[in-house]
C-alpha cells in the first residue's frame, strides 16, 4: 500500500492499541516503588498511628480531590477521593508522585537564599527571611522614590481568577507598574473566545458526561487534559455505554487518545479552523442545524444590514463559500467523505459537543480556531443543555476592595505596558509574555529593573526559551518565590521560597473545562518542613515593608481567602454536601436546582476548612449571553467595534490575511513562519503525556521511570518521525540527529513509527531539565529551547504546534 498523508492511518490503529490502551504507566510505578524497596539506602518510615487528611491536589489546574494517609506526622500515600464532585477516585501519575514533591530536598529550596555566583550557575547562600524581605523591599522602594515604579515587572503563573493572582495583581497597581505579566494557558484563549462570542469571560465549561458525541480538536483526553481523574473516569462512562457514544478524534499522531476512540481523523497540523468550518458547511447546506437556536439566540448567522445601510456577510455564507468539504479537503489532506461523514454524525447526534485544546490544555491555542470550534456546537444548539457546552457565570467571589492610588503609582500605571497587551495590535490580549522578551533584549536601556517571578518556569516551559534567559542577563535584580530549584530560579539574584502544596492551604476556582462553578480549598496536610513560607503571607509582609500597608489590611492570606470565599455566601446559592453515588452531571441531566444546604458563614467555612467543595448547579435550558446583542455572535460585534476602522495593512501586522465581514468571524488563517521553509523543510510538533509534568512543577523523579524506552533511554530523548520521513533524508533506528530550528536545536535518537504523519517530527514534553536533582537533570532534550516563538493571529500568543525544522545526521 502506498504511506501517504490519506491512507497512512490505516495501518496504524490495529498495531499500536494493544500497547498503547494499557494501564502501564501506573504499573510501571508500581514496579518502580517496588524496585525500589530492595535498595539498602532506602530509609524504612517509622510506624505510628494511621490518619488522614482530605483535600485537593493543586499541581494543575484541574483541581481533583485527593486523600493524603499519614502515618503519625508523615505523609505516605496520595489517592483519589470517592466524596469529592470533581474526580470520582481517579488521579494521574503525576498526583500520585506528589510525595516526592514535598520530601526530596534535593528539588526544593529550604530557606530564603541570595546569589553569591555566577548568573544561572544555581550557586546561593542563605539568609534569614528578615534580610531577604529588607533586601527587596528597599529597592522597590528606590524605585518608588525614583518616580519609575514600572521598571517593576512580574510574571505570574497562578490561575487566573485565583485569589493568588488577585493578590499579585494588586501589589503590582499598588506599587504603580502596568507590568504585571501573564504566563500564556489554554485558559486565557478559551476565556478570549467566550468574551468574543457569548459576552461572558468565564472558563468554558464542558458537560462531557453527559454527551454521546465527542468531537475532539486534538484535546488530550487520555494525556491529562482537564481535570485527569474527572476526563478518565468519563471517558469510562462513556464506554460503558457501548456504541451508544462515539468520540471522534482529531490530531496528526496516534496518542492514547487518539489510538483508543471510535474514530481518529489527521488532518494537516494547523487546519482545524478549516476542518471545523467545512463541518459546518455541511450541518448549513443540509439543514442540519438547530433553527431554534439560530433564529431566537443567535447574531450574525444570515446576511445582515447595519444601521448605516452597509450590508455585511454572515456566518453562513462564509462558510458556504469557502469552506466547501472539496476546498477543506485541499486545506487538511482528509477526504471529502470524512468531513461530510463527521458533520452527518455530529450534527444527528442527541447530544454532541466539539471541544479544543491542544495535548493537556497546558498551552495556549489558536484563537480563530477556538471560535470555529465553539461555533459548531452553537450550530447544533448544544449551549447551556445536558451534554453540550455550559456558558457560566464567574464564582460569585467578592472583589478584594478599591485602593486609593498614591501619585507615584497613578503616575506609574499611565505608562505603556512593556508587552503591547491591551494595545492597537493586540487589542483582547491581557499579557504577552514574549514581548516582554523582545523588549527587553531589543532595548538599549534597562526597561526593567527589577523582575518578580511566581508560580512559574519560563526559562523551561516557553517556545524559544532561550529569548526569555537572554533577557534575564539584562536585569538587574530577579526574585523567584519558587519553592522548587528550577530553571528561572537559578538566574535569580533573591530566593523567597514558597510552601510546596501539600504544606499550605490555597484554593481550587473553576477546575478547567468542569461544567459548573467549584471552589475547594487545600488543605496543609504537614506542617512545613522547612524554612519556607506562603508566598500569600510574603506578599503581604512585603507590602507593609514597602509602604503599601494600606491596601493589604488582612493579617495574613488565609485571611484574604476568607475576605473572599463570603461572596459565595453572599450569593445565596451553592451546595457543600455531595454524594458519590449522586454524582453532579446526573442532577444537571435532571435538572434539579437545589436551595443552599448550609445556613450561616462560618458553617460554608469550617465545611471548606474540612474538604468539601462549594459547587453550583447550571440552569439547564436558560440561554443568556452577555454579548451586545444579547445572543450568541458568529460574527463577533466586539472584534468588529475594534477592528473595524483597521486598515489592510494593519490587520497584516496582526497576522490576520482575512478582509472585510471574515474578520469579525470565525475563519481559517494559514499559519505564516518567519523561517525559509525549503532550509527549514519539516515540522517539529511537542506533545504531552500524563505521567510526566510539563508545566511550572515538575515531574516527580521516579515518574521518569514509567517512561518507555522509545521516549527516553538513559539521558537521550527520542523523537517521532514516519518510516516514509525518515527514508526520505536517510534515518534508521535508533539514529542519532540534530534537530534544529531558526531559533535553536537539540540532540535526540529517531524513533520510526507509523503512528505519526509523514513530513512532522513529534518530541516529548518534560524532558530535558537543566535543573533540579540527579533523576531530572539531563534526562533528555526540551523541545520549548528550538520551538520557534510564532505569533497566532488575532490574540498574538505562542504558536508552538508548527515551527520549522531540520536534521542533521551525527
Amino acid at each position: 500500500m502506498k504511506l501517504n498523508r490519506r491512507n497512512f492511518i490505516l495501518s496504524l490503529v490495529g498495531g499500536i492499541a494493544g500497547i498503547q490502551v494499557t494501564p502501564l504507566p501506573w504499573k510501571l510505578m508500581d514496579d518502580s516503588a517496588i524496585w525500589t524497596q530492595n535498595w539498602p539506602w532506602v530509609p524504612v518510615p517509622p510506624t505510628g498511628e494511621f490518619t488522614s487528611v482530605k483535600s485537593v491536589c493543586s499541581l494543575c489546574p484541574g483541581g481533583c480531590g485527593i486523600k493524603v494517609r499519614k502515618v503519625d506526622n508523615r505523609a505516605v500515600k496520595i489517592e483519589g477521593r470517592t466524596d469529592f464532585p470533581v474526580n470520582p477516585g481517579g488521579i494521574c501519575p503525576v498526583g500520585m508522585g506528589g510525595l516526592q514533591l514535598l520530601y526530596d530536598e534535593s528539588i526544593r529550596y529550604l530557606e530564603p537564599m541570595k546569589r553569591v555566583g555566577p548568573r544561572g550557575a544555581g550557586v546561593f547562600e542563605n539568609i534569614s527571611w528578615k534580610e531577604a524581605l529588607s533586601i527587596l523591599s528597599n529597592r522597590i522602594s528606590a524605585l518608588r522614590k525614583k518616580g519609575t515604579p514600572e521598571a517593576l515587572a512580574i510574571v505570574d503563573g497562578n490561575k487566573n481568577d485565583s485569589t493568588m493572582s488577585a493578590l499579585i495583581k494588586r501589589f503590582a497597581t499598588a506599587a504603580g507598574t502596568p507590568n504585571y505579566i501573564r504566563m500564556p494557558s489554554m485558559e486565557d484563549t478559551y476565556k478570549m473566545t467566550s468574551y468574543l462570542m457569548t459576552g461572558n469571560s468565564s472558563p468554558m465549561s464542558v458537560d462531557l458526561e453527559n454527551a454521546n458525541y465527542i468531537l475532539s480538536f486534538g484535546c488530550g483526553l487520555l494525556e491529562g487534559w482537564g481535570a485527569p481523574g474527572r476526563v478518565l473516569n468519563a471517558w469510562g462512562l462513556w464506554k460503558e455505554r457501548g456504541n451508544k457514544v462515539k468520540i471522534v478524534q482529531i490530531e496528526s499522531r496516534a496518542s492514547n487518545t487518539a489510538s483508543k476512540a471510535d474514530k481518529w481523523l489527521a488532518p494537516v497540523p494547523g487546519t482545524e479552523a478549516a476542518l471545523a468550518l467545512g463541518i459546518a458547511n455541511v450541518i448549513i447546506n443540509q439543514g442540519l442545524f438547530d433553527t431554534s437556536f439560530i433564529d431566537r439566540h443567535s447574531y450574525g448567522f444570515e446576511d445582515w444590514t447595519s444601521e448605516d445601510g452597509t450590508h455585511h456577510m454572515g456566518f453562513k455564507r462564509l462558510v458556504t463559500d469557502k469552506y466547501s468539504p472539496r476546498q477543506v479537503s485541499k486545506i487538511t489532506g482528509l477526504k471529502e467523505s470524512q468531513i461530510v461523514a463527521i458533520a452527518k454524525e455530529f450534527a444527528s447526534a442527541k447530544a454532541p459537543v466539539a471541544i479544543c485544546g491542544k495535548g493537556k490544555g497546558n498551552n495556549n491555542g489558536s484563537l480563530y480556531e477556538f471560535m470555529a470550534v465553539q461555533a459548531l456546537n452553537a450550530l447544533v444548539g448544544n449551549i447551556n443543555k445536558p451534554g453540550g457546552i455550559f456558558v457560566n457565570n464567574t464564582l460569585p467571589l467578592s472583589n478584594l476592595p478599591d485602593m486609593k492610588l498614591d501619585s507615584i503609582a497613578a503616575r506609574g500605571l499611565k505608562t505603556s505596558r512593556i508587552d503591547r497587551a491591551g494595545s492597537k495590535l493586540f487589542p483582547f490580549t491581557e499579557s504577552l509574555i514574549d514581548n516582554m522578551s523582545r523588549a527587553i533584549n531589543e532595548g538599549d536601556k534597562n526597561t526593567v529593573d527589577i523582575l518578580l517571578v511566581f508560580a512559574s518556569n519560563p526559562v523551561f516551559t516557553l517556545p524559544d526559551g532561550g529569548a526569555f534567559k537572554k533577557a534575564l542577563n539584562k536585569i538587574p535584580f530577579i526574585v523567584s518565590f519558587s519553592p522548587y530549584r528550577d530553571e528561572t530560579s537559578y538566574m535569580a539574584d533573591l530566593i523567597l521560597p514558597d510552601h510546596v502544596y501539600l504544606e499550605k492551604r490555597d484554593e481550587v476556582v473553576c477546575p478547567t473545562g468542569l461544567q459548573y462553578p467549584l471552589y475547594a480549598l487545600s488543605q496543609p496536610v504537614v506542617e512545613p518542613l522547612y524554612n519556607t513560607r506562603h508566598t500569600g503571607d510574603v506578599i503581604i509582609q512585603l507590602a507593609k515593608r514597602s509602604g503599601l500597608q494600606r491596601h493589604f489590611p488582612w493579617s495574613d492570606y488565609e485571611d484574604v481567602l476568607k475576605f473572599r470565599a463570603r461572596g459565595l455566601f453572599d450569593s445565596g446559592r451553592g451546595l457543600m454536601t455531595y454524594k458519590h453515588n449522586k454524582p453532579v452531571w446526573q442532577q444537571i441531566k435532571q435538572n434539579r436546582l437545589a436551595a443552599s444546604d448550609y445556613s450561616t458563614f462560618n458553617q460554608m467555612w469550617e465545611g471548606l476548612l474540612a474538604g468539601k467543595a462549594w459547587y453550583s448547579l447550571p440552569h439547564t435550558g436558560k440561554v443568556s449571553f452577555s454579548t451586545k446583542s444579547g445572543k450568541f455572535e458568529f460574527a463577533s460585534s466586539k472584534i468588529k467595534s475594534v477592528l473595524g476602522t483597521y486598515s489592510k495593512g494593519s490587520l497584516k501586522a496582526m497576522g490576520i490575511e482575512a478582509e472585510g465581514d471574515e474578520v469579525f468571524m470565525p475563519h481559517y488563517e494559514q499559519l505564516r513562519s518567519s523561517a525559509n521553509r525549503h532550509d527549514y523543510p519539516l515540522r517539529l510538533i511537542p506533545y504531552e503525556i500524563i505521567n510526566l509534568a510539563d508545566n511550572f512543577v515538575p515531574s516527580p523523579p521516579f515518574l521518569t521511570k514509567t517512561l518507555f524506552d522509545n521516549q527516553l533511554r538513559k539521558k537521550e530523548s527520542f523523537i517521532e518521525i514516519n518510516p516514509k520521513t525518515a527514508s526520505d533524508y536517510n534515518l534508521q533506528e535508533g539514529d542519532r540527529i540534530l534537530v534544529e530550528s531558526p531559533t535553536g536545536k537539540a540532540m535526540v535518537r529517531v524513533c520510526l513509527t507509523e503512528e505519526v504523519m509523514p513530513g512532522n517530527l513529534y518530541m516529548p514534553l518534560g524532558l530535558g531539565h537543566t535543573a533540579y536533582d540527579e533523576f531530572l537533570r539531563g534526562k533528555g532534550a526540551n523541545p520549548n529551547q528550538i520551538i520557534s516563538a510564532e505569533k497566532d493571529p488575532l490574540s498574538g500568543q505562542f504558536v508552538w504546534w508548527d515551527t520549522p525544522v531540520k536534521t542533521v545526521k551525527i
